[in-house]
């Protein structure tokens, strides 16, 4: 199963190209399908494409989500 992760763009590297960090990890991202996105914006990250902007608001509460359901089930988060 594949989710989109909501993480926050570290930096831009090249035109459509950023890396982007969450949950203490930074990972190389696709920014084609967001062109308006910036530095210090947070985005929804799937197979390692951006597909669109949030606030921090509801990225931080997701966030807070996954870490909830992780939390209730430790044999399936590894």
């Amino acid at each position: 199963m594949c989710l989109a992760v909501p993480a926050r763009i570290a930096r831009i590297d090249a035109p459509g190209q950023g890396t982007a960090s969450y949950m203490g990890s930074q990972v190389k991202v696709n920014l084609s399908l967001v062109p308006q996105a910036r530095q210090g914006d947070w985005v929804i990250i799937h197979a390692g494409f951006a597909i669109s902007v949030m606030d921090e608001k509801e990225a931080r509460e997701t966030l807070r989500l996954f870490k909830e359901m992780a939390a209730a089930f430790p044999d399936e988060a590894a």
